[in-house]
């Protein structure tokens, strides 16, 4: 392991900002250097010490971004220390910074959408463009090849439309669901209803039995309503309208709700549901911890982040659309209709991101991939090799191939994670 240098440390790690320190910060500033035979071997069960060891493995993964960083510095044209993106979790952000980015997602919301009315009547917005993208593509990107490196991109093209169309001058904040697991949903700066949230709980709807999954020969999962289920009252999303879906909303008693194929125009109330018990289950501290350090190869690694058929578990993926609950939050198909499917899917980048640092030589190379073209392939199809493409229609372009995504500081992007 390098060691690298103070200044490098500093600029990207030492600071909550991507401003320059001084000299002297320079001078005193110190970084512990974890080995990779320091790290932890298994996931505690106990979620202080989780919460440990993942502190551990995200500074491993700054150590090994950091080192490629400082390599590219003298490099014209490159990602390096003095041009990368740092992203937050939403509690690190300033009020104003927070208030800017629910900003520019209401100014996405007001924008004409790009989506031609005659393939998709009911977009309505730049907003739209993205959520009718995903449901237009659900079925080839989850349970795929192309899960991890599309969302990847979808949340980089999203946040690039954010500064580019609206003005924004931060970066893609994530939410930490083991943090929000320890203090509960509400209870979070991400989800308190206040101005300077992502808005909060849906109003309190009564008698409303579990949601039920699986069925059809799997195991059944038993979710307990949450804490909300009607339309959101408060925050910046307060008046927002949902255009599109529901496709796939999982109702109490395992009934879904649809209107076709979610494509029309079906303008009604943000709902949330926030259910504690979904984030301390699948989405606490020890989930994410196992998740990183159990799995050693890309396919049991995705798998397990979205949840095995069968197996009882909804993932941390799962665990974060059914926390957040509601329509469309728990509609695979039309989830990015609530503005926190973004930060959602920031984790689920980060936890990869980290995932991947443990062996980047193999991890961010074809042995990092693994999957076929749809979903659990039941549609027969190609796998998914670094020369598959991944285009996001009307919502942003251009098309680009697996080998530009594997990489956060390769290829298009430019960023890493605090």
């Amino acid at each position: 392991m390098r060691f690298n240098s103070p200044l490098a440390l500093t600029l990207i790690f030492g600071t909550l900002s991507n401003a320059l320190p001084s000299p002297q910060a320079e001078a005193t500033q110190t970084a512990t250097i974890i080995e990779a035979s320091e790290l932890p071997i298994a996931a505690s069960s106990d979620a202080a010490t989780a919460s440990d060891q993942l502190d551990q493995l995200l500074q491993f993964a700054q150590q090994q971004a950091n080192a490629t960083l400082e390599d590219n510095s003298a490099k014209r044209g490159s990602c390096n220390i003095f041009n990368v993106a740092v992203r937050r979790e939403w509690g690190a952000l300033s009020k104003p910074e927070r208030k800017a980015y629910t900003d520019a997602v209401l100014c996405l919301q007001a924008k004409k959408a790009n989506t031609p009315a005659s393939s998709m009547p009911g977009a309505k917005s730049r907003f739209d463009d993205w959520v009718g993208t995903h449901i237009n593509q659900t079925l080839t990107i989850h349970y795929t090849g192309t899960f991890l490196a599309w969302h990847r991109y979808f949340t980089w093209q999203y946040e690039q439309a954010l500064r580019n169309e609206c003005g924004y001058k931060g970066y893609q904040p994530y939410w930490n669901w083991a943090k929000t697991a320890a203090t509960g949903l509400e209870k979070s700066p991400i989800l308190d209803g206040s101005d300077y949230s992502m808005s909060g709980n849906g109003e309190f709807i009564p008698g409303r039995g579990n949601v039920v999954l699986g069925g059809n020969g799997l195991p059944e999962i038993q979710i307990p309503a949450g804490s909300g289920g009607g339309c959101v009252k408060s925050g910046p999303f307060k008046n927002m309208k949902v255009n599109l879906g529901p496709v796939s909303l999982g109702l109490p008693g395992g009934a879904t709700e649809a209107n076709g194929d979610g494509l029309s125009y079906n303008p009604r109330c943000l709902k949330r549901d926030l259910t504690d018990y979904t984030n301390k289950k699948w989405a606490d501290a020890p989930a994410v911890a196992s998740l990183i350090l159990k799995n050693k190869d890309i396919w049991n690694f995705q798998m397990e982040m979205q949840g095995v058929p069968g197996s009882g578990s909804i993932g941390v993926h799962g665990g974060g659309h059914y926390s957040m609950g509601g329509d469309p939050g728990r509609d695979l198909f039309v989830s990015p209709g609530d503005p926190l499917f973004y930060l959602h899917h920031g984790m689920i980048d980060r936890t990869w991101w980290i995932w991947q640092s443990l062996d980047s030589k193999t991890r961010t190379s074809e042995k990092g991939i693994s999957g076929t073209g749809f979903f659990l392939n039941q549609v027969p199809s190609p796998n998914t090799t670094l020369d598959t493409p991944i285009d996001l229609g009307f919502a942003a372009g251009p098309p680009v191939k697996m080998a530009d995504l594997m990489s956060t500081t390769d290829g298009p992007m430019c960023y890493i994670y605090l």
